[in-house]
C-alpha cells in the first residue's frame, strides 16, 4: 500500500479515541481500486469497548446531552455486541472526508481468543484474508500466524490431492463463508472468486512463508508452471498427514471432532492428559471438520445479524442489508 493511501486511511483514526489495533480490509485493498464511492472497512481493537464507545459518543455526537446518556449508549452497544452478537459492534454508513466508512469495534482479549481458538470464527476468518494493519500495538500480526497456519490445514483437508495455488486461496477464503446465512440471500455468489482473483498477489505474499514450511516438511509439492494462478500443487493425502493437519487445527475444533469421531487419551511429556482425534479416513475427517465449521459460521452470522439490527438501529441495518441484497441479486442475474 502506498504511503499516501495509508496516510489517508489512517487519518480517520485522528477523530476517534485511541485504539490498540486497526486494520482495513475489503475492496480498498484491490490494487486497481480507485473508486472513492466504495465503502472503506475498518476493524478496531480496544481494551475496554464500553469506555471507548462512551468516549467516541462524547467526541463525535454533540446531540448527546449528558455523560449518563453517553454511558447508557455505550453500555447498550457493548451489551448487545457481547450478549447477542459475537463481541463486535459495527457502525456502518459513517461519512467522513467524502468517503463512506464502516468500522467494527472489538475487545482485544476477544480478538486474540478468536484468532487462536476460532471460538466464534468471525474476525479470525476475516484475518485469514488480506488486510492492511494501520495500528498493531500488541503484535496481532504475529499472533495471527497461528490462525493462518490453521487456515492452511483446514483448506488442505477439504481439497483433493491435486489443485492449483488459486484453488488453495479460494478454499481458505471460503472457510468463513461456509454456512453464512448471508450467502443465501445477501451476498454476491461469486464473492470468494472475486476476492481471490482481485487480491491474488496479496494472498500469495500473505501465505508464502507458511507454504514454504509445508514444502519443507514434504506436505506439499509445487509444479514449475510460470503462472502462479495455474501452478499445480500436490499434497500428501496419507492418513498420517491427515492426522497432522487435524492436530494443527484450533483446540475448540479438535474437541468437537473428538466428540464426533472419538478421541484417544494420552499423557504428554509434560505430564498433561491430551486427546487425539480418532481418524478412520481423510474423507471422514474432512466431512466432520466441514460440518463443524458450517455450524459455527451459521451461528455467528445469525447472532451478528441480530446484534447489528439491535445496535445499529433498524434504519441503518435495513439500508446495509438492502445494499448487500442488491449486490447479491445482481451477481445472480
Amino acid at each position: 500500500m502506498e504511503t499516501t493511501q495509508r496516510d489517508e486511511l489512517s487519518s480517520f483514526l485522528s477523530v476517534l479515541p485511541p485504539v490498540d489495533f486497526c486494520c482495513v480490509y475489503g475492496s480498498t485493498l484491490h490494487p486497481n481500486n480507485q473508486d472513492k464511492s466504495k465503502m472503506v472497512d475498518y476493524i478496531l481493537g480496544v481494551s475496554d469497548p464500553m469506555q471507548w464507545h462512551s468516549e467516541n459518543l462524547k467526541m463525535n455526537s454533540d446531540h448527546y446531552a449528558s455523560w449518563m446518556v453517553h454511558l447508557g449508549g455505550a453500555r447498550l452497544i457493548t451489551n448487545v455486541a457481547d450478549k447477542v452478537g459475537v463481541g463486535v459492534h459495527f457502525n456502518p454508513f459513517v461519512n467522513w472526508n467524502d468517503r463512506k466508512l464502516k468500522y467494527g469495534v472489538v475487545r482485544m482479549h476477544d480478538l486474540v481468543q478468536d484468532i487462536l481458538d476460532w471460538n466464534r470464527f468471525y474476525l479470525s476468518g476475516r484475518l485469514q484474508k488480506p488486510v492492511h494493519m494501520l495500528v498493531d500495538n500488541l503484535d496481532i500480526e504475529d499472533v495471527n500466524s497461528v490462525n493462518k497456519r490453521a487456515a492452511i490445514s483446514a483448506a488442505l483437508l477439504l481439497l483433493p490431492s491435486k489443485f492449483t495455488e488459486e484453488d488453495l486461496y479460494a478454499k481458505i477464503c471460503s472457510l468463513s463463508y461456509m454456512g453464512d446465512l448471508r450467502m443465501f440471500f445477501a451476498e454476491d455468489t461469486n464473492k470468494v472468486n472475486k476476492i481471490v482473483k482481485g487480491q491474488f498477489d496479496l494472498f500469495q505474499s500473505m501465505y508464502k512463508p507458511f507454504l514454504k514450511e509445508c514444502e519443507t516438511k514434504n506436505l506439499l509439492r509445487f509444479s514449475s508452471a510460470e503462472a502462479s494462478h495455474t501452478k499445480l500443487v500436490q499434497q500428501d493425502s496419507s492418513l498420517s498427514t491427515t492426522r497432522s493437519l487435524v492436530c494443527s487445527l484450533p483446540a475448540s475444533v479438535r474437541s468437537l471432532m473428538g466428540k464426533s469421531l472419538g478421541e484417544k487419551k494420552f499423557v504428554s511429556e509434560t505430564g498433561r492428559v491430551m486427546g487425539e482425534v480418532c481418524i478412520g479416513s481423510r474423507e471422514e475427517a474432512a466431512r466432520c471438520m466441514g460440518n463443524i465449521m458450517k455450524r459455527r459460521v451459521m451461528v455467528s452470522s445469525a447472532r451478528q445479524a441480530v446484534s447489528g439490527f439491535l445496535a445499529a438501529g433498524a434504519i441503518n441495518a435495513t439500508m446495509y442489508l438492502s445494499q448487500k441484497m442488491r449486490k447479491a441479486w445482481n451477481s445472480r442475474a
